[in-house]
């Protein structure tokens, strides 16, 4: 099996911590990118060597812009060019203020099942700050408008580390998505990165993120409050209520093969990796012209070994050792490594898998890069 994910490079107006591809002023070549996106999918067609299509998801960007028209020229290139599985999991990345009443019958028309809501905060100075384009207002009611239209596959997205958060309005924004009744929550630490806004600010002393330590209070105060109301945290980042783990999203973490349409997107085979050029014009003269648009790597074992560390290490599913082994051999410092994690209580080693704890998952980035094999 595998996943089609399609970059939609549009969004109505930059969020201050963005470092995603996108353009706010797309509606000269709007057609034009829908058309280069379907003919993408004709030129790549043989890139999943006739794997079964069981997920498609549509990122950004913020694909909720597009009209019922534009998915279904999409979704209409994908069924003609790959074997789409019965029961295939679509989903669609939203923001709160372009979630209508008609959008939501749009969306179904077309197979949208799963809806990703961006909600971020419920407080209006974050959102003012983020730059976000939706309401508190609308960010309370736009989860029900989704359900009342019968779409019960919902995930939303909530930021901590944010500046001035307390320990209390954290909880709160915990108990206002639990309140929902939705069955997936994801959960971001802020993050600077270069070239945004945000990163400027901080820079210039205008803006202060929280520290290590308020990070690390309110992912165990998270952890804690989705465990008790019956979630799994079946990725360090995600939670859901049983048979609502993201497909697509597990998919990455298991290893599986994915195709990427549109400017910016990444694709992996197994053995490669490919992703498009990050321009929006320059990736529309290359589709029109029949050019290339692609740069590829190649993964040396090494490679394969780390990553397949890194994502599994971020799982539930954990990291099997027979796998591993497949990919490249243990060295004895990974085995010694191994045994000081399981001792210090970070790691746990069941039926040859390894998996983080609890307290090792605010460790994991650090735990993968001590197991790491190098050329």
């Amino acid at each position: 099996m595998a996943g089609i994910y399609i970059h939609i490079p549009f969004c109505k107006q930059k969020c201050t911590y963005c470092d995603f591809h996108f353009s706010t002023t797309f509606e000269e070549y709007r057609q034009k990118m829908i058309e280069s996106i379907a003919n993408e999918f004709v030129e790549r067609k043989d890139y999943l060597e006739n794997k079964g299509i069981n997920t498609i998801y549509f990122g950004g960007g913020t694909p909720s812009l597009l009209d019922q028209n534009e998915l279904q020229i999409i979704i209409n290139a994908i069924y003609q060019n790959f074997d789409v599985e019965e029961g295939i999991e679509i989903s669609l990345e939203a923001n709160p203020d372009d979630i209508t009443d008609e959008k939501l019958e749009d969306w179904t028309a077309v197979g949208i099942n799963r809806l990703s809501i961006g909600l971020q905060s419920f407080k209006t100075e974050d959102l003012e700050w983020m730059n976000r384009a939706h309401t508190v207002d609308e960010a309370l009611t736009c989860v029900r408008k989704a359900q009342e239209a019968g779409i019960s596959n919902l995930t939303v997205d909530l930021i901590y580390g944010l500046p001035n958060l307390s320990l209390d309005e954290w909880k709160s924004h915990i108990q206002q998505v639990l309140d929902f009744g939705v069955p997936h929550i994801s959960a971001y630490c802020l993050t600077v990165e270069e070239n945004t806004a945000l990163n400027n600010l901080v820079n210039k002393g205008k803006m202060t993120v929280a520290d290590d330590d308020q990070q690390s209070d309110q992912f165990k105060l998270l952890v804690s409050l989705l465990e008790e109301n019956g979630f799994d945290q079946y990725e360090i980042s995600n939670f859901s209520k049983a048979g609502f783990e993201s497909k697509h999203n597990s998919n990455y973490w298991k290893g599986e093969w994915y195709l990427g349409v549109g400017p910016s997107a990444h694709s992996f085979n197994g053995l490669s990796r490919a992703w498009n050029v990050a321009n929006n014009r320059k990736y529309l003269a290359a589709i029109d012209k029949g050019e290339s648009h692609l740069e590829t790597e190649i993964l040396s074992s090494e490679n394969q070994f780390n990553e397949y560390l890194l994502t599994g290490l971020r799982t539930a599913y954990g990291v099997d050792l027979q796998k591993l082994k497949k990919i490249a051999p243990l060295n004895n410092l990974f085995t010694v490594n191994c045994a000081t994690f399981i001792n210090e209580g970070w790691m746990v080693s069941t039926n040859n898998v390894l998996i983080l704890t609890n307290e090792g998952r605010l460790k994991a980035d650090y735990i993968a890069s001590e197991l790491f094999i190098f050329d």
